[in-house]
Parts: structure tokens; sequence; C-alpha cells
């Protein structure tokens, strides 16, 4: 596996959706603000609405009578002279009175018959209000100038306590920027919070619903996983898995099958080839026997050569036909031991040395006749590289490894996967490596190299302790 981590689908599609969503609430922001922006008569209704409300708000009863109260934030709005319904001024600490209003924010609160409870304007009250009628409307709005800066009054009527009360409002040229909280509140109110919580809501239900829907995905990514490739079977398909996903699986059972086939095909090819051409090959060595010339000595060595060739293709032939009852409990040291006095002669007869070393019984599931033929490649393989006078020192050690290591003139190792059985510089397969690869893949086994010109080498193969 790459160790570039892949995304998953629910957090593309989730945000794919996050983001077209994002786009469709500014395109719907553009929109409600287009339709306020040019509407002056919403505006000014709104303003109407939430100023007096929020005035409304503010007014209490005390001592019997309705008055504003001076400590709500909506006073610092309309500051300045104020008349209340016992005709007293309202002072600061200092008893200066409060009349620093800017001149173009007026607030006037009537009784129903007509006492004023608050106001802070005179002349500009009768110029922009109402006059004070007996009977006067529950809402009442109206433009002052048209356009931008908002300049609007209006009022409305509210019971506080049982009495009806009626506040009345005049905002010119927009001194206090109301226009731009007015915006600001229709936009998070009626806009952002509720698409907000949709957007949330529709992105949860599609990462749930994808997760949910891709579930037997993984299932049968990790059944396909853990398949055989030597017997393959067939995964099942779960009643619960979209239509899409039961014919992926159903198309990786067919590959599956494929690939059976093919390697059933490549097996029986490759025991046929070895066992036919075997026998014609060792008649025509028994031959070149007979022969007294050394062109018949360099025959012989190239049919050893395709012999041991030969001898390697139907060891691999034989890896993919490895059952489970071949793994048996084995004393690793013992293994080993019994192969390097196996292999002592020929070592001995190439003009190298071979010792030993263990630390006692070293048990390991392992299939015996596997772990003989890679002691015997590596040990080959040393003398290939190292050649004449190279002393080879086969290791078992308690913690289940195998190493065969020499002291000959090393070599720049393949340390890729897949690169042993290429063909080498010498004219060879490689194929030796290849085989002990396989074999330590197939015991669950990590084969590492190391190596240098001039240093030796050494093979490793660690396997997992019974």
């Amino acid at each position: 596996m790459s160790g570039h981590r892949r995304k998953r689908l629910a957090g593309l599609v989730g945000r794919r959706i996050l983001a077209f969503a994002l786009l469709a609430m500014l395109l719907q922001v553009a929109m409600v603000f287009a339709r306020y922006w040019f509407d002056d008569e919403e505006l000014g209704h709104i303003l109407v609405e939430r100023e007096t409300e929020a005035i409304a708000a503010s007014i209490h009863r005390v001592n019997g009578l309705l008055t504003l109260d001076p400590d709500a934030p909506v006073v610092d709005r309309y500051m300045g002279d104020v008349d209340d319904i016992d005709g007293g001024g309202r002072a600061d600490d200092d008893g200066a009175a409060l009349d620093h209003l800017p001149p173009a924010t007026f607030v006037r609160i009537r009784g129903a018959d007509g006492r004023i409870i608050h106001s802070n304007c005179g002349e500009e009250c009768e110029e922009h209000f109402l006059p004070p009628p007996g009977n006067a409307p529950d809402f009442w709005q109206r433009a002052i100038e048209p356009g931008k800066p908002l300049s609007v009054a209006g009022g409305r009527a509210f019971v506080i306590d049982g009495e009806r009360v009626l506040v009345d409002v005049a905002v010119l040229h927009d001194p206090g920027h109301f226009l731009g909280s007015i915006l600001t509140y229709e936009m998070i109110d009626h806009m952002l919070v509720p698409m907000g919580l949709m957007l949330v809501l529709t992105v949860g239900a599609t990462i749930l619903s994808i997760g949910a829907a891709l579930r037997p995905v993984s299932a049968a990514a990790r059944a396909a996983d853990a398949l055989d490739p030597r017997s393959p079977t067939s995964l099942s398909i779960d009643a619960a898995m979209p239509s899409e996903v039961a014919g992926l699986v159903e198309a990786i059972n067919r590959l599956f099958s494929r690939a059976a086939e093919i390697m059933t095909a490549q097996k029986v090819f490759s025991a046929a080839v070895a066992h036919e051409i075997r026998t014609p090959l060792a008649v025509l060595r028994l031959e070149l026997d007979r022969i007294d010339d050394p062109r018949a000595r360099r025959a012989e060595a190239d049919i050893e050569r395709l012999l041991h060739i030969l001898e390697q293709l139907t060891d691999l032939a034989r890896l993919d036909v490895v059952e489970e009852a071949a793994f048996v409990e084995t004393d690793l040291a013992a293994l080993a031991a019994d192969v390097v006095a196996d292999m002592a002669p020929l070592v001995l007869d190439r003009g190298a040395t071979i010792a030993y070393e263990g630390a006692g019984p070293v048990v390991v599931r392992l299939v015996p006749s596997l772990i003989q033929n890679v002691v015997r490649n590596l040990i080959e393989n040393s003398l290939k590289h190292a050649g004449r006078g190279v002393d080879i020192v086969v290791t078992v050690c308690e913690d289940g490894s195998l190493t065969v290591s020499d002291n000959g003139s090393g070599f720049v190792p393949r340390e890729a996967r897949g690169e042993f059985g290429r063909v080498k510089a010498s004219g060879s397969l490689g194929l030796g490596l290849t085989i002990v690869e396989r074999i330590a893949v197939l015991h669950g086994a990590a084969l590492s190299i190391r190596s240098a010109p001039g240093e030796g080498s050494s093979a490793r193969v660690a396997f997992v302790r019974s």
C-alpha cells in the first residue's frame, strides 16, 4: 500500500456538498440583501417595529406611573430633553440636562389620553409625528425622505400593565446606523441560521448515509484481502449490499476464478516442462561423460546450470500448492545444522569453509522441505558471490531468525521487492533469492539482505517462534 493516505468517499462528498451549500448561501445572502436594500418601505417598517418594541420593553410602572427605565440600553439612542408625566426633567449625576442627543433621532411615548410619558423632541415631534388623536392607529409609518440614508417616522400601540401606550420614533439620515443592524439581523435570523442548520443536517446525513452504504464495500475488501490466492473462494454477497456493490463483488469473484485458472495452468506447464526436459538432459549428460574432450566438459557445465534452473522452476511451481497441513512444529536449529552438514562437502570442494552456530532448539512452525531449500539457496548464493576462500557461517538465534553470512567481496543488494529473479550480468536468472523470498512470505517471515562491496554479505530470515 502506498504511504499516501487516501481520502474517504464520505469526506469527499461531504466537502463538495459543503462547498456548493456555501455558494448557495452566498447567493441567497446577495438576493436577500438586494431585496431589502431596494425596498425602503420594508426597511422602514422593520426599523419602526424593532425600535418601538425595544422602547416598549423598557417602559415599567413606578409608583403607579408608567415611565421609561433610564438604564435600558435603548435609552442611549434617544438621550436628550425629557418630559415625563409629572413634568420633571431627567438629569445625569452632575445635574446637567441630557441634551446631547443627535438631533436626527427622536422618540415620543404617550398614554392613551395623550399624556407624555417620555419625549426628547419639541417642534420636531409636531413635524414628524401624528397629532395626538383620540384613537391613534395601532401602527403607522411614513417616509420622511426617499432613498438612503434611511429617513422614516412611525409608531405602534402597546398595552403595558393594562394601559394603552403609543410609541413614536423618527430617524433622519440614519445617524445610528439602523440600516446596517437591520440588514445584519435579517441575514442572520431569517437566512444564515436556518440555512446553517439545514447545511449541518444535510452534510451529516450525507456522511452517515454514504458510510452506511459503503460498509458492505469495506467488508468485501477485507474479505478479498484475506483470500488465499492458492485456494481462492468466492466472496459472499450480503443481502444489504446495494446492487452496484454486489456487481463489484461478482466481478471480483470472476477475477479470482480466472486468476485461479491461470495459476493452475502455470503450475501444470512448469511441472510438465521440468519433467519432460529433465530426462533428456540427464541422458545427454551421461553421453557427454563418455566423450574425452574439453568441449564436452563445458557442455556438461551448461547442462548442470540448465538442470539447476529447471529444479528452481519446479520449486517455484510447488510453492503455489503448499497446503496448511504441511506446516509442522520443527526445530529450526537442528534443520539448519543438518543442511550445513549435507552442504559441507560441496562447500569444501569449492575451496570455501562453512560453520554452524546455534543456541539450542528453536521451535518454529514451518514446512521443513521448504526451509531446507532456503538454507541451501542462501549457501549457494554465498558461494556464487564470494567464490573460493570464503568463510560461510549459518546462525540460528533464539528469536527464531536464520542468518547465512560470509566474508566475501560483497555486492550491492537489490532491496526493492520484485527485483529478485532478473537476468544478472553473469547471465543467471537469480532465481535462488526469488525462491527464498517466496518461501519467507509463505511462512510470514521477513527476508533482509545486507551487503556492501568489500564487506561480505548477510541474508536473514526472521520467523515467528511458536
